[in-house]
Order: C-alpha cells, then structure tokens, then sequence
C-alpha cells in the first residue's frame, strides 16, 4: 500500500476510534436514562419527565454519528453483485466516483444543517427548556465527521495499490489490505 494510501486509512481508523468511542458513551447514557424513565414511570413514582425527551436526542446523536463509522469500515450500502465482477481499474475509480458523490451530499448536509442548528437556538425544547440548537448541532457534527471519513478512504481508494475488490461486510471480512 502506498504511503499515503496507508497514512489515510491510519487517520481514519483514529477519528473513528474517537467516534466510536463517544457513540459508545451516548449509549450507556441512553441505557440508563431509559432505565431511569421505566423506574419513574412504573416502579417509583416520581415526576421525572425528562428522560424522553433525553432518550430522544441520545438517540439521535449515536446514530448520525455512527454513520461516520460506517463509512470507515465500508460498511454501507453497496452493490456486491455487480462491483465484484468489474476490473480493477474500474472499481478503483467507481469506488473513489462514490466518495466524491456522498462527500458532496454529506458537505450538503453540513452546510444546511448549520443553518438548521442556528435556527434552533431561537426554539426552546419543551422539558429542558434550553435552546433546539444544542440537540439539533448533531447534524452538522456528524455530516462534518462523514466528510472527514469520506475524504480519507477517497484518498486511501485513489492512492492504494490494489483496487477495492467488494464493498460492505464482505471488504470487512477479507481484511482491510
């Protein structure tokens, strides 16, 4: 593997190391939140009404960022019928032709989602009565995070010596080369 090919892939696997982790914590955080909302509602009655509201925007966090993750193991959505049978050649420069589209629909989805956040500080949330912006700034974090992800595997299937040979699980199982 090229120098840069493997230098991007090492990027990738360290901010994905971070993500995962902070997706990791959203979880535990959310377990035991929903724990709490079943406790108070069923068990011992206290007017907490907080969790899920909280549960909600746990939720909602983990998962965008959890898309970033996807991205650097290639465990997306892809077409092994088809991608598997191409030539090399074509596989590398399909491969890199779908990091550039999803780049551009996740760089979309940063710059609007800014917008979105900054319009939700003029929203109060109905439990916390905080501004909509804090929860909502998840969309841009985790479409800026995708762009990060993307933008290192593009350059690790542009500059790597051999072509990706499948996408998804099945590049996941033979081993990241």
């Amino acid at each position: 593997m090229s120098k840069i090919a493997s230098r991007a892939k090492s990027w990738s696997l360290r901010v994905n190391w971070l993500v995962e982790r902070v997706c990791v914590a959203l979880l535990v955080v959310l377990v035991l939140d929903v724990w709490l909302g079943v406790l108070v509602r069923y068990v011992i009655p206290l007017p907490l009404t907080f969790t899920e509201e909280l549960a909600r925007y746990l939720m909602i966090w983990m998962a965008l960022l959890a898309v970033s993750s996807g991205i650097a193991h290639r465990e997306h959505i892809g077409v092994e019928f088809l991608f598997g049978r191409l030539p090399a050649r074509v596989r590398r420069w399909l491969a890199v032709t779908f990091d550039v589209i999803a780049f551009a629909f996740f760089f979309a989805l940063f710059f609007y989602g800014i917008g979105f956040a900054v319009k939700g500080f003029s929203r109060i949330t109905m439990i916390y009565a905080i501004p909509k912006g804090y929860p909502f700034m998840g969309v841009p974090l985790a479409a800026a995070m995708a762009c990060v992800q993307l933008a290192l595997i593009g350059i690790h299937d542009f500059f790597a010596e051999k072509a990706p040979e499948a996408t998804g699980a099945t590049l996941a199982m033979q081993g990241d080369e």
